[in-house]
């Protein structure tokens, strides 16, 4: 038997041979350090026998596959723990994730002592060094052996499964569990552990399952390395929008009004009016697009044309019941039907094409209660919302433009190293979910894979997450916690025209159906300015402050000459505001400080008598004196180029 190895070496063994022990055979000390195995492409565990020529690669903490094994272990580890302090607790699931590891039990919560009692106990078991034990079967056996232990959910899990799958189960002393592996060969290899939080989950992501207690942790081969990562775990608490936004007083939410729905204070409300006045301004004046204003609702007949209706009415808020009401409306989960009643108004000539519809849209969508978070997932947003409609030759073309508006815009807000790009295809095994033939989906997918590998845009694709309608590019990016969202959508549409009888007249007088390009230029607004509250830990660029700078009289005395200044900067378009409270200049400046505002001007005596300001900002600290009108023109032009300029001064 030959075993060719990552390097390309190659291995000779007269017989069968585990995973494990060819690599010992490599090497004792890579045997110690690994965590699965990869066969012929394939993650496999430790315990997987080789019996005929392979390719194999030994994987390590250092192999995302690898790690993951390694923290699945840990999961298993916990799973133990929970069992022996708290044997009622029942079993769901427990896989590994970037991060580190959860597992779901059905028992009450756990608050931070209890996690520390469960850690320490996860210690215990981790020096007694159980071997872990894989074995198989069969279905009834399987069944059986899960309701002895009185583990009703890993019953379910069996039951979902195919008839035909194999059954393994994992054993680590008295304890066993349900699960697919790969693990380790046993809890002695774990080195440094530590159980984060714990929060409720719903079975199976569903809110008409009952809630869990999900409890999330992590681990590493190092202490070193743990060290590190809880010290980047408080760096990013400080910057979690949920809770660095509220602090910073730009928006809050209320459970009378709704979860979901969050409201903006003055603050919050003055970024995302900077942001939308932005936006309008680029799309109307260098890109071409013209803007439309539409109803927030429309009878159900509109989404019976568009395909919602049938397509994505789980997700919208019906106002009505069909048996009983004459009219049934909806609260418009988008903007597009409506758009395209303002392109039928007039007949077009294929002259008139592209036509580039813009439209600050506020939308409205049911998403799940388990799903709500801060800013990112509500039920009522407002998007940067347009559709082109084009002619078939300029398809190719209009969507490459709409790839250079959106990686714009991210350049612009500082966020374009931090995101990731997908073409979101069809699922050919789900028609149902899908209008259209399947040459048309892979025609359109075609058009942009070949756009995106000509603009040299590194992307992946995900089966499965097309709309009902086309393909498109989703631009992705993760919060401080790892969560991965869509920021930008691009979508290629060559369907909803015939839908909606949608046509153009062409240069030999016939009718035409035009192409849709659905997109938005900078995405939601609410989920723009989470990320923009993380990306920056509310050290936002001047132009997106919703307080630029402070004047700081050093006493009551100097309040009229701080009014002056405050009079002189917001007639230059400066957003600005006087402390005038009797409190200590110190105290004064560290407030200011921890509201995150970019420059302070403090003004007293020697400042009123030369007609000057002493400047600090959180760039460059203590800046000395200067004219007002020097500072007004550089703060000006920060704004007006709206620079990103590097924060040196510790908030």
């Amino acid at each position: 038997m030959k075993i060719t190895l990552k390097d390309g070496s190659v291995k000779q063994y007269e017989g069968a041979m585990s995973v494990i022990d060819i690599a010992k055979d490599i090497s004792e000390g890579l045997a110690r350090m690994a965590c699965a195995g990869e066969l012929n492409g394939e993650v496999v565990d430790l315990r997987t026998v080789v019996s005929e020529d392979a390719q194999l690669n030994i994987l390590t903490f250092n192999d995302e596959a690898g790690k993951a094994a390694y923290r699945h272990t840990t999961s298993h580890v916990l799973a133990q723990a929970v069992k022996r302090l708290h044997p009622e607790a029942k079993l769901a699931i427990g896989p590994s994730i970037d991060t580190g590891f959860y597992y779901d039990f059905d028992c009450p919560s756990f608050d931070r002592a209890a996690l520390d009692a469960l850690e320490a106990e996860m210690k215990k078991i981790i020096k007694e060094g159980a071997e872990l034990e894989r074995f198989t079967l069969p279905r009834a056996e399987a069944i059986k052996l899960m309701e002895e232990r009185d583990e009703p959910y890993k019953v379910r899990l069996i039951l979902d499964l195919p008839e035909d799958a194999e059954l393994s189960f994992y054993r680590q002393g008295d304890f066993v569990d349900l699960c697919a592996g790969p693990h380790l060969m046993s809890t002695k290899n774990i080195k440094a552990i530590k159980l984060i939080s714990s929060s409720g989950a719903y079975w199976r992501g569903s809110e008409k399952n009952k809630m869990l207690t999900r409890i999330y942790g992590t681990a590493f081969t190092k202490n070193a390395d743990l060290d590190e990562y809880l010290a980047y775990l408080e760096d990013i608490k400080k910057r979690d929008h949920n809770k660095l936004g509220r602090e910073m007083e730009l928006f809050t939410t209320v459970d009378v009004i709704g979860q979901g729905l969050p409201l903006l204070m003055p603050k919050g409300t003055k970024m995302i009016q900077t942001l939308q006045r932005w936006i309008e301004d680029l799309e109307d004046n260098e890109w071409g697009y013209v803007r439309t204003k539409t109803p927030l609702m429309a009878k159900s007949d509109l989404y019976k044309i568009s395909g919602h209706w049938d397509h994505y009415k789980e997700g919208m808020f019906v106002l009505g019941d069909e048996e009983k009401d004459k009219e049934v409306f909806a609260l418009r989960p988008m903007t597009c039907p409506f758009q395209y009643y303002v392109y039928k108004a007039s007949q077009k000539s294929y002259r008139d094409l592209p036509i580039r519809y813009g439209e600050t849209s506020t939308l409205f969508r049911n998403e799940d209660s388990g799903e709500m978070h801060g800013l990112t997932r509500v039920r009522q947003f407002t998007i940067s919302e347009g559709h082109l409609i084009v002619r078939p030759d300029q398809m190719v073309e209009e969507f490459k433009g709409c790839l250079a508006l959106a990686k714009y815009c991210l350049t612009t807000l500082g966020l374009q190293d931090d995101v990731t790009y997908h073409l979101s295809k069809w699922d050919p095994d789900n028609r149902e979910k899908y209008i259209g033939e399947p040459e048309v989906w892979e025609q359109t997918e075609q058009h942009i894979r070949d756009v995106l590998t000509e603009l040299g845009i590194p992307f992946v694709e995900d089966v499965g997450e097309a709309a009902f309608y086309g393909p498109k590019v989703d631009i992705n990016t993760k919060n401080v916690y790892g969560k991965e969202d869509t920021m930008i959508t691009i979508q290629w549409d060559a369907l909803l025209a015939e839908q909606f009888d949608m046509y153009y007249i062409d240069q030999n007088g016939n009718k035409v159906r035009p192409y849709i390009i659905h997109r938005t230029s900078m995405g939601c607004y609410e989920r723009t300015l989470a990320w923009l509250i993380e990306k920056y830990a509310g050290n936002f660029p001047t132009w997106l402050c919703p307080e630029q700078v402070r004047v700081l009289p050093i006493s009551d005395k100097y309040n009229d000459y701080a009014d002056k200044v405050l009079a002189e900067l917001r007639k230059n378009g400066i957003l600005a505001t006087v402390d005038s409270r009797a409190e200590k200049i110190g105290f004064k400046i560290r407030e200011t400080r921890l509201a995150h505002v970019p420059y302070m001007l403090v003004v007293g005596q020697k400042e009123e008598e030369e007609g000057v300001v002493a400047v600090r900002s959180r760039y460059l600290g203590d800046e000395g004196k200067k004219q007002l009108s020097d500072f007004i023109s550089a703060v000006c032009e920060e704004i007006r180029t709206k620079e990103i300029r590097k924060v040196e001064v510790s908030e």
